[in-house]
């Protein structure tokens, strides 16, 4: 299965706040909310994984929020792939999400993942992957992915932070390992590492009961 690549002409709006895909004349502009969001300087970690991701063909969908003429948010999809048993299944991974520092906590990330996940529906795409928080991503149409039979790229991402949608398309022979495209590893990008990792992990063991 090959999910199209097409840019979806379909757009969405929530109050005066207008979400649409980017041009890519806007490239630009994703890159910079995606560094002020995730506080890096320009051309920083975030940026780099962006480019990667055009680069290398991957990107499927790359979202902006508009309110006021301003790019207030951004939201990419990439392909990646479940290796399952009887063949290899393309599927999405939702990222990064990012909204600039001073519009936080408005809805527009809420509005964000939804207008993504709506678009992973129209490419027919049967399930959308990320690794984030769980307090966040849980109410907002994701959940665990290890329990349903899938494995992470890596065990430094959290169990509890790999997260999926699940969406229409999905058969249930399509589980096993999520194989990340390759920009994912090219930039550093998957899970987390020492001594943030080691923290983490700290803190989960601590919120045990």
């Amino acid at each position: 299965m090959e999910l199209g690549r097409r840019r979806t002409a379909v757009t969405a709006t929530v109050g005066a706040m207008e979400i649409r895909p980017a041009t890519p004349d806007e490239r630009s502009q994703a890159e910079s909310v995606a560094a002020s969001a995730f506080e890096e300087e320009p051309g920083g970690p975030v940026s780099r994984l962006l480019r990667a991701l055009d680069a290398t063909g991957a990107t499927r969908a790359s979202l902006l929020a508009i309110d006021s003429g301003r790019v207030v948010g951004h939201v990419q999809l990439n392909r990646s792939w479940v290796d399952a048993r009887s063949a290899l299944v393309e599927v999405l991974v939702l990222s990064p999400l990012s909204v600039v520092p001073d519009r936080q906590g408005e809805g527009i990330g809420t509005a964000l993942i939804r207008a993504a996940l709506d678009d992973a529906r129209r490419r027919h795409a049967p399930a959308v992957f990320l690794e984030g928080s769980w307090d966040y991503y849980a109410s907002r149409g994701f959940e665990a992915a290890s329990p349903l039979g899938f494995q992470r790229p890596s065990h430094r991402i959290p169990d509890r932070a790999f997260q999926v949608a699940l969406l229409a398309g999905h058969e249930p022979w399509m589980i096993g390992p999520l194989v990340y495209c390759e920009a994912f590893w090219l930039t550093d990008s998957v899970g987390l590492r020492d001594p943030r990792l080691a923290q983490v992990e700290e803190q989960a063991a601590g919120s045990r009961p």
